[in-house]
């Protein structure tokens, strides 16, 4: 569970990361220093959101000299923020949707869930099984009564995240898969990509980041590949311009802080 954990948080941690870049895609960063004890943390359409091993759920309050995180109602252990709202999952796979500063519950069980999409909602069960909510469903639901036609796909997969040219995902083999979805939740199907990982996460701007089961960041740059060979919507998942080592992590969670290299910035230390 440790492993996990720390696998989730440094994931996390990168996506967060990109969601807060200037244009010049440099990879400038700074350790977050006012919390501690993070399991998991979310960025989206310039919102973050966080839980930490107590899943206590909280948001990050951008602050003219100093950013505050600022404490959520109520006990979660998997929360996201995107195009469709904020959502979570808490301790026994209730879905729950923020709404007017409380949590809604809504109907289903997730393990995870990822708003990350085009304001669609997905996510897996214990079972691994794979659901989606169309837009209309996840932007219009208010509470009790309104529909909520969740939509199981084929596969398995134990966590996945989508962005605006797909979504991608890991199974239980650490094999990863891509899929192209609308948001009326019409699939494409699933296919598979070169390499393992443990676990993937999708940014805002269709960049995708994993982390392999020994630490090692990788990276799928929107936009940043020559002739266009990166995530871009002609070219959704990708072709040689391969996943991308940008850190490694070692021993896995042995360090309070999580730095990025960048030749952009080569004062960071080679880790």
């Amino acid at each position: 569970m440790q492993l996990y954990r720390d696998i989730v948080g440094a994931i996390a941690l990168v996506v967060l990361i990109l969601s807060l870049l200037t244009a010049t895609h440099a990879w400038n960063c700074k350790e977050v220093k006012n919390i501690k004890n993070l399991m998991q943390i979310d960025a989206g359409q310039g919102h973050v959101v966080a839980t930490d091993t107590n899943e206590i759920p909280y948001y990050l309050q951008r602050g003219f000299i100093q950013d505050e995180w600022i404490r959520i109602p109520g006990f979660v252990k998997h929360i996201t923020v995107g195009p469709a709202g904020t959502w979570c999952v808490d301790r026994t796979d209730r879905i729950f949707k923020y709404l007017e500063g409380k949590w809604v519950h809504a109907e289903g069980f997730l393990k995870q869930v990822d708003a990350g999409g085009d304001q669609f909602i997905v996510g897996a069960n214990m079972q691994n099984v794979p659901f989606c909510l169309k837009s209309s469903a996840a932007i219009g639901y208010k509470g009790p009564g309104s529909p909520l036609p969740w939509k199981q796909f084929p596969g398995s997969v134990k966590y996945y995240s989508c962005g605006p040219f797909g979504c991608w995902a890991v199974n239980k083999d650490e094999s990863i898969i891509f899929m192209n979805l609308d948001r009326d939740c019409q699939y494409s199907g699933w296919s598979n990509i070169d390499g393992m990982l443990s676990m993937i996460e999708v940014a805002t701007d269709g960049s995708v980041f994993g982390v392999n089961s020994v630490g090692d960041i990788y990276t799928r740059m929107s936009g940043q590949c020559i002739k266009g060979r990166g995530v871009t919507l002609w070219n959704r998942a990708g072709t040689s311009c391969s996943l991308l080592p940008i850190t490694h992590l070692f021993p896995l969670g042995s360090s309070p802080a999580v730095y990025l290299r960048s030749p952009d910035d080569p004062s960071l230390p080679d880790l």
